[in-house]
C-alpha cells in the first residue's frame, strides 16, 4: 500500500475513476445506439490530430480532440447525405487520420518519446492538466445527462421515433458525437488509441448481463469500470506490464466470469422451475 503516497499513482487512481464515470455515461449510449464501429473510427482518426500537434509543437492531446471532434461530424454528415455509406465514410476518416498522423510522425525532427503512450496507453504518467480535462469533461456530461436523460435515451433507442416527437434529433446526435469524440481523447492517456474503444464497451457489456435499465446499465457501468482500471492498475504493477492493455485484458476476463455466473444462475433457475 506505500505506493498510495506517490503523486503519480495518486494521479493514477483519480483519473480512472472520472474516466470510468465519464464512459458509464458515454458508454451506455454507445452501445444502445450500436456506434461501436464509428467510435472505433474516430479513435484512430485521432492519431491524426495528435501527429499533427507533435508536428506543428502544440499540445497533442489539444490536436486530437479537434481532429476527433470533425472527424466525428463528418461521419455524421456524409453518413446522412445518402450517397454515402455509414461505413465508408468511417472507414475513410478512419484511415486519413491514420497516415496524417504517421506521416507527421516521420516528418518531426528527433524522436518522438511518447508515441508508444499515445497507442497503448499509460495511466501512472497522466498530469494534473490530464486530470483537469476529464473533470471538465465528467462534469458536462453528468450535467447533460440529466438535464435531458428522456431525449437522449429515446434518440439511442430508436431515433425515427424520436423525430416524430418533434425532438432535437440532429442536434442532440451531433452533440453526442462531438462528446464521445471528445471522450475517447480524454481517456488516450488511459488506455491508449489501439484499445481507447474497449473501456466505452466492456463495463457496458458486462453491466447489459445483469440490467436492461438505462439508469442501472450506466451506474453499473461506472462500478465496473471502476474496478477494472483498480485491478489493471494492480496487475500492470505487480507484473511491469502496460497499465492499459492490463486494464483491458481485466475488464475482459471480469465480463467472461459475470458471463459464466449468469449462464450458471439460468440454469439454476430454470432448474427450480420444473416441477
Amino acid at each position: 500500500m506505500g505506493i498510495l503516497q506517490y503523486s503519480f499513482f495518486q494521479n493514477a487512481i483519480l483519473g480512472s475513476l472520472l474516466a470510468s464515470i465519464v464512459c458509464g455515461f458515454i458508454g451506455t449510449y454507445i452501445v444502445t445506439r450500436r456506434l461501436v464501429f464509428i467510435s472505433g473510427g474516430i479513435t484512430h482518426a485521432s492519431f491524426g490530430g495528435i501527429g499533427l500537434g507533435v508536428f506543428l509543437g502544440i499540445n497533442p492531446i489539444l490536436s486530437a480532440m479537434v481532429f476527433a471532434v470533425l472527424s466525428a461530424l463528418g461521419v455524421q454528415w456524409m453518413s446522412h447525405r445518402g450517397d454515402v455509406r455509414e461505413d465508408s465514410a468511417i472507414a475513410l476518416f478512419w484511415t486519413f487520420g491514420m497516415s496524417i498522423g504517421i506521416i507527421c510522425c516521420f516528418l518531426t525532427p528527433g524522436f518522438m518519446p511518447n508515441l508508444p503512450s499515445y497507442l497503448f496507453g499509460s495511466i501512472l504518467t497522466i498530469s494534473k492538466g490530464d486530470l483537469w480535462l476529464l473533470g471538465a469533461v465528467t462534469i458536462f456530461v453528468i450535467l447533460l445527462f440529466a438535464f435531458f436523460l428522456r431525449s437522449i435515451q429515446s434518440i439511442a433507442f430508436d431515433s425515427s421515433f424520436a423525430r416524430s416527437q418533434h425532438l432535437p434529433v440532429t442536434f442532440m446526435e451531433n452533440m453526442m458525437m462531438t462528446l464521445i469524440a471528445i471522450t475517447i481523447v480524454s481517456t488516450l492517456r488511459l488506455v491508449g488509441i489501439i484499445l481507447a474503444i474497449s473501456l466505452l464497451t466492456i463495463p457496458q457489456m458486462s453491466a447489459n448481463l445483469f440490467t436492461y435499465c438505462w439508469k442501472k446499465m450506466i451506474l453499473l457501468s461506472i462500478l465496473i469500470g471502476w474496478v477494472d482500471c483498480l485491478a489493471g492498475l494492480g496487475i500492470s504493477y505487480w507484473f511491469n506490464v502496460p497499465s492499459g492493455a492490463s486494464i483491458i485484458f481485466t475488464g475482459i476476463l471480469i465480463y467472461a466470469l459475470l458471463k459464466i455466473i449468469k449462464i450458471l444462475q439460468r440454469k439454476r433457475d430454470i432448474q427450480e422451475a420444473k416441477p
